[in-house]
């Protein structure tokens, strides 16, 4: 088999539209916070950047598709860091790409995946034990369940297969992250949540986003980024790819519209950070039954998840825990309805790789698949980060100070300011600035 530069550039292009959701996801979670704490929240995405990109080149890729012959993890194997460039990934067969686009590719699913939690903990979380979390959770949590769902195993000359995730194997499907990404980042978000505590005032202080413009730039450069992330998966410029496409754009504005309508019944007004949170809600959804569902049902399932999502992200209120910018509402719960939902709408008419649900014929057999697992991701992320968490915060400390907190983590953990209104250039305030303008005039 040969390289195919047209799938390898799509590839590519689709790996740098897969990093931008991350600063993008910055932005989304930026905005919502308050002022005081905008920097904090963008530190944490660039943070994580930073930390899984160094530890997916030194060992995350050899256990999330490393052939140790287990179902459970990849090989620890450093012979792989210089072989890449020349050799053809072989994820249940080869393809025609360069396995270090591949790796690429995959490295930016291990970025956001512990970015999207950091919206859980929002306002209250020292930066240098998120840095520990991040570096020890994508180690024993991110890299193996990614082996377990994204690794196809390596197929050999005689047809055989070896090393595949055991969720992979058992037919699970899952195209771009539903599990490995969504319920893993929403179950630990709801692990931290309780880990944390509620922010200081949560309940009785408004808590509104500070700059919805940035929510809805965020929530745009995530939209576009998306098409890499789902349409990428196929990992060839190809007809599955076009699918996923225009899946994830027909299923995302569904949901758009499906919060935006429960936000109308219910509060008797539609907003834009609604509209916002509806669009990740799809796209979150999407993600696991974009290459092996019909669009039209892609449509049923955005308007499920819009509808969903919205009304499960005021169970904190009710539950009493604080997930600060609704990543159980939305990632947890769309992860689940997105996944749950191949078991209905797959269908092999749209891709015979799939499998036909409980709608085309299929039974429940493809639906307790994917139930197996939601239960197997989110019960050993949840369990895993609880643990893990209560060990940073009973020795290192997680949490900042309630009078940091009070004044605001900017100060506390960076000594900045996300906006600087006292002074423009050397001329003094500007109402200083103003009068004295007015005066000349005079």
């Amino acid at each position: 088999m040969h390289l195919e530069p047209g799938d390898t550039a799509w590839v590519l292009a689709a790996t740098a539209m897969v990093l931008l959701m991350t600063p993008g996801l910055a932005f989304f979670y930026g905005g919502m916070v308050r002022s005081k704490s905008v920097l904090n929240m963008l530190m944490m995405s660039f943070f994580t950047i930073g930390i899984v990109s160094v530890l997916w080149t030194i060992f995350g890729y050899g256990l999330a598709f490393g052939d140790s012959g287990s179902g459970l993890i990849g090989a620890l194997d450093w012979s792989h860091l210089g072989s890449l460039v020349n050799s053809l990934p072989n994820n249940g067969g080869e393809y025609p790409i360069p396995e270090l686009s591949f790796s690429a590719f995959q490295l930016m699913f291990a970025v956001i995946t512990p970015a999207l939690i950091s919206g859980a903990i929002a306002d209250r979380t020292k930066l240098f034990a998120w840095g520990v979390f991040v570096a020890i959770w994508v180690t024993i949590v991110y890299f193996p369940v990614a082996h377990w769902v994204f690794d196809f195993g390596t197929k050999h000359a005689d047809g055989s297969i070896t090393g595949a995730g055991w969720l992979a194997a058992r037919g699970v499907l899952d195209f771009a992250g539903g599990t490995a990404v969504h319920i893993n980042a929403g179950a630990a978000g709801l692990a931290l949540a309780i880990v944390l505590g509620k922010r200081v005032g949560f309940g009785r202080t408004p808590m509104k986003p500070h700059n919805l413009p940035l929510v809805l730039i965020g929530a745009g450069l995530l939209w576009f980024g998306w098409f890499g992330f789902n349409a990428g998966s196929s990992l060839g410029a190809n007809a599955t790819a076009a699918l996923a496409l225009m899946n994830t754009q027909v299923a995302t504005a569904a949901a758009l519209l499906g919060w935006l309508l429960v936000e109308r019944i219910r509060d008797g007004h539609a907003t834009s950070l609604g509209a916002a949170s509806g669009a990740i809600a799809g796209l979150v959804a999407i993600t696991p039954a974009c290459a092996y569902v019909a669009p039209w049902a892609a449509v049923v399932i955005g308007l499920l998840a819009g509808a969903i999502c919205s009304m499960a992200v005021a169970l904190k209120y009710k539950l009493g825990f604080d997930d600060s910018l609704d990543v159980v509402g939305v990632h947890l719960v769309g992860g689940i309805v997105g996944c749950l939902s191949v078991g209905f709408f797959g269908s092999t008419a749209v891709n015979s790789l799939g499998a036909n649900g409980l709608f085309y014929g299929g039974g429940s057999s493809l639906l307790g698949k994917q139930a197996l697992g939601v239960v197997a991701v989110a019960g050993y992320s949840f369990i895993i980060t609880l643990i893990l968490g209560y060990a940073i915060k009973y020795t290192i400390g997680f949490r900042i100070k309630e009078s940091d907190e009070v004044e605001g983590i900017d100060i506390s953990e960076h000594s900045e300011h996300g906006y600087e209104f006292g002074q423009i250039g050397a001329g003094g305030s500007f109402a200083t600035r103003l009068a004295a303008a007015a005066k000349g005039g005079e």
